[in-house]
């Protein structure tokens, strides 16, 4: 748990990785040819560096001197770019949608492709909300939901838009959560909002078996700096195990960062072709019906 004096709250080590993925944008879009440029991330990491220069988290105070894995960089960015473009291909088909951003931590998505019209919700827990309060504000189109995305009483605050297509995204969150949960959470997301559309990353459960598993937890802990509770719980066959829950589920799409021609993937552009690298951690893309 992590406690600074800025946020005055304590937050776990998952919701910590936060700003990891902020710096990740932000300097990435300070960088040369950035991958995407995220002005909005850029001014929150310039207010944090103060605050993050006296934690004595690792990870925390490695990101206030843009000490991070230029690879770490280059994949986060590249996904939220994705993730971007699958926003704006909904929004291009539906202008008037809704949009719900699970587990949105410190994402400044809304800036990125807000279209004048599309509502969008942010969705955390309470203490990433608070932390979120200190640099932005609330609208009529942008709005916080402060919950567990487990606790689904949050749902009722989109039954008054059931009639307007939805799309929930889930970047870099269902692998910390446990496989029935993330069932759950997909087949009640199905029968409240039917029609609605899951883009989600998953990770490929080959990987959470012995001994695969504790290679993984050596990258996270030791060469990432994250927090010991942070560990990857979740993970699917194949891309068609979601569609498995419920005939109503159909996959519309699947991507892994391998699939980028983005030049930064450098020498890991060779893995695109072996399956178990290019879909150990990849986004699939569901219609609910």
């Amino acid at each position: 748990m992590e406690k600074t004096e800025l946020f005055d709250i304590k937050i776990s080590d998952v919701s910590a990785t936060l700003f990891l993925t902020l710096y990740s944008r932000a300097l990435e879009s300070l960088s040369k040819n950035p991958i995407l440029y995220d002005e909005k991330a850029i001014e929150l990491m310039q207010k944090l560096n103060q605050e993050l220069s006296k934690s004595k988290n690792k990870l925390l105070y490695r990101l206030s001197k843009g000490k991070l894995n230029r690879n770490l960089i280059a994949h986060i960015s590249i996904r939220a770019k994705k993730y971007d473009e699958y926003v704006r291909n909904f929004l291009s088909q539906s202008p008037n949608s809704i949009v719900v951003n699970i587990g949105c931590g410190l994402d400044t998505r809304f800036w990125r492709i807000d279209n004048g019209k599309t509502l969008f919700y942010d969705l955390d827990l309470p203490e990433v909300i608070e932390i979120k309060k200190h640099f932005f504000n609330e609208s009529d189109r942008y709005r916080f939901i402060a919950s567990s995305v487990l606790d689904y009483d949050w749902m009722s605050l989109l039954t008054p838009h059931k009639m307007n297509p939805i799309l929930f995204i889930a970047e870099g969150v269902f692998m910390y959560l446990n496989k029935e949960d993330v069932k759950s959470l997909v087949l009640k997301l199905q029968s409240q909002f039917p029609g609605s559309e899951l883009v989600c990353e998953v990770f490929n459960d080959i990987w959470l078996r012995k001994p695969l598993r504790s290679m993984v937890s050596f990258k996270m802990q030791k060469q990432l700096f994250l927090g010991k509770g942070v560990v990857y719980n979740f993970g699917v066959r194949d891309s068609k195990e979601i569609e498995e829950w419920d005939p109503g589920i159909k996959l519309l799409d699947e991507w892994s960062y391998f699939d980028s021609s983005e030049k930064k993937l450098g020498w890991l552009r060779l893995f695109r072709g072996i399956d178990l690298f290019r879909k150990t951690q990849y986004t699939v893309y569901y219609k609910l019906g």
